[in-house]
């Protein structure tokens, strides 16, 4: 670089140290909102009517201004910024402006008939959103697969079991069960219907057909066994029922998580506080009124417009942003650092032996959740974030000691490897990949299976301790599922970050610590990828549609500040910071880069589930960014071009 190029980078790496440090709340930690679609300020407009709840005015107009901002070219909404036409998030989306009052007649509203009617209408949504519409009455139970509450009461050598599918899954279809078997039906006082959304009556809906995902033998398999549970449910024993919706208020009130809620994501939270109410609690019973809190804590209001996020995300935050600071060696970033930190350390699970002792019961607990609160569920990906932060820490001022708590999130880490050398993201072992199949499972999101991103993120912190190839079965086993699972232009696949550029960042990194050479085809591979799918304008971009399920190569997608920061992270991790290709992404981060520090990124680039939910984490454009210039600077700054931190 010369020298005024040196300078000018100089000048955007101080103005985003400067923007995020600002962002820092008063105890130290970091939390950017968390954006998902439309179906969750929909549904939570919906469960408010759904209680008959007293009308928020003011805070629906707002939600209602969101909704017809993020609607989409074709009509309908989508799962992600200028994304495809969705069903089941246009048929929430619509219900909510309904039920807020927008006229059907009104332009906006119209188009968004016309485009679900276009595609089959209502009729088509998936199992969740029929679920939603058969509580309010406007479809037949019949159209919704069934799940007896007596699922609480299946042994564990069971084919389904609690046990067997993913966290998330077991907290949203626990107090599930429990409205399914229930069937009440939603109070909705401006009895707001939505049969115009459907071509044939709905109440003759029958039941969904295979998703695409699903395996035809097996989908047909399970469809013969819930024909037979239609049949047989109602002659279920009264005893044998009371008991089994018994155990689900129970195994809900044990993981309430106070004003965290039920696993602490929306949907769990909604249909606990649904379940109290079918079940006859009042409002101001203790465990329905801090299940309520729960929802209303995810609620973000702005001056002009205001939506619901799934969950809150200040341990990754608070993590990701620690990494970004610390790599820029400013003397007021690490002080900043040292105490976000010391925010991080008490939160460590230590206490709770959560629902992934099922498979691991001698392990000890040492690990951090997503959110301010889960202890059931810690999640390993946060983990190895916050740890291979804090040792890094530990090495930049000797006064910072995080020992004991590294020791135990190597001890928890080590713990939950799965049999084939990689890692979930809360469970090990997660893969009855059968159960995907079932009619209720249209979204093919119910487990937790491993993963290359998080199994990359395990191998980085493992040898960024000093574990390596040698010395570790553990880091062993898990590099060869990498190379098994590399992807034949090159990549690897993210879960949990969109997509494949997400991944190759995520393994490139763990590859480099882990010790393996440069030279290897595995990492020649990857980064010659990397350098195939710049675009021209010197920037990387991807979108949701590359987890279609006939994904064949990377197609092009416009460029995000993020993703750039991803590939340009992964490329150093490779050792190729003297490729043009990099110093072309640096020049294109310094480009774009506001006013205000940060960066303009509308589109989404992470995952909740793939195909089904996508994520817009607004501390992506704030802290990747910032990483990668600054790495950049300290490689070129010295001889050395190796990076010497697990990510």
């Amino acid at each position: 670089m010369t020298t005024v190029e040196r300078a000018a980078l100089e000048k955007h790496i101080a103005s985003s140290t400067r923007a995020l440090l600002d962002a820092q709340k008063p105890d130290g930690h970091w939390c950017f909102e968390l954006e998902a679609d439309a179906t969750i300020p929909a549904e939570y407009v919906l469960l408010r009517h759904y209680l008959a709840e007293p009308v928020a005015a003011e805070l629906e107009r707002k939600i209602a201004i969101y909704l017809r901002r993020i609607q989409g070219e074709h009509g309908g909404w989508p799962l992600f910024h200028e994304g495809a036409f969705d069903m089941s998030a246009s048929v929430k989306a619509y219900f909510a402006l309904k039920m807020i009052g927008d006229d059907i007649n009104a332009p906006h509203m119209v188009r968004a008939r016309e485009a679900m009617l276009s595609r089959g209408g209502a009729a088509k949504a998936n199992v969740f959103t029929k679920l939603l519409l058969a509580l309010y009455g406007f479809i037949p139970w019949t159209a919704v697969p069934v799940m007896p509450v007596e699922i609480m009461l299946l042994p564990k050598w069971f084919p389904f079991h609690l046990d067997k599918i993913s966290y998330w899954s077991r907290t949203v279809i626990v107090p599930l069960l429990v409205l399914m078997a229930l069937k009440p039906k939603a109070r909705n006082p401006k009895n707001v219907r939505i049969d115009e959304l459907f071509i044939e009556p709905p109440a003759t809906l029958g039941p969904a057909p295979k998703a695409p995902q699903q395996k035809a033998t097996w989908f047909w398999f399970f469809h013969v066994v819930d024909n037979v549970l239609r049949v047989t449910e109602p002659l279920f024993p009264k005893g044998s029922r009371k008991r089994a919706i018994d155990r689900a208020v129970a195994w809900v009130t044990e993981r309430l998580n106070g004003e965290d809620g039920l696993g602490a994501i929306y949907p769990a939270m909604a249909n606990s506080v649904m379940m109290f109410d079918a079940l006859g609690f009042p409002e101001d019973d203790p465990l329905r009124a801090i299940a309520r809190r729960s929802v209303e804590k995810l609620l973000v209001v702005h001056d002009h417009e205001a939506y619901c996020q799934p969950c809150v995300s200040p341990i990754w935050d608070t993590g990701l942003a620690a990494h970004a600071l610390l790599e820029t060696g400013d003397a007021e970033a690490q002080s900043r650092v040292t105490q976000a930190l010391k925010w991080l350390e008490p939160m460590q699970v230590l206490d709770v032996k959560g629902d992934w002792t099922v498979r691991r019961p001698d392990v000890r607990p040492g690990g951090w959740a997503f959110q301010y609160a889960n202890p059931h569920y810690p999640d390993v990906d946060d983990t190895a974030v916050v740890a291979m932060a804090m040792e890094r820490a530990q090495q930049l001022d000797a006064k910072v000691d995080h020992r004991a708590a590294l020791a135990r999130a190597e001890e928890w880490i080590v713990g939950l490897q799965s049999e084939n050398g990689a890692w979930g993201a809360f469970d090990a072992d997660n893969e009855f990949y059968y159960l995907n199949n079932i009619p209720f499972a249209d979204h093919g999101a119910l487990l937790d299976p491993p993963t290359e991103d998080v199994t990359a993120r395990c191998i980085s912190m493992l040898a960024q301790f000093g574990k390596t190839l040698k010395n570790s079965p553990a880091v062993q086993a898990g590099v060869d599922y990498l190379k098994r699972m590399q992807m034949a232009e090159g990549s690897w696949y993210g879960r949990w970050g969109m997509n494949y550029i997400y991944g190759t960042w995520s393994v490139l990194c763990a590859l480099n610590a882990a010790g393996v050479d440069h030279s290897a085809p595995e990492m020649r591979r990857a980064a010659a990828w990397l350098i195939k799918i710049q675009n021209p304008d010197g920037g990387w971009g991807e979108d949701g549609s590359s987890y279609k399920l006939d994904y064949k190569e990377y197609e092009p997608a416009p460029s995000t500040a993020s993703q750039t920061a991803w590939a340009l992270l992964g490329l150093m991790a490779s050792g190729d910071t003297n490729e043009p290709a990099v110093a072309r992404g640096i020049e294109y981060l310094m480009r774009t880069q506001a006013v205000d520090g940060f960066w303009n990124e509308q589109r989404y680039t992470a995952t909740g589930f793939p195909r089904v939910f996508y994520l817009r984490y607004h501390g992506y454009r704030r802290y990747f960014p910032l990483w990668a210039m600054a790495r950049y600077r300290n490689l070129t700054a010295r001889n050395d071009r190796t990076v010497q931190f697990g990510m």
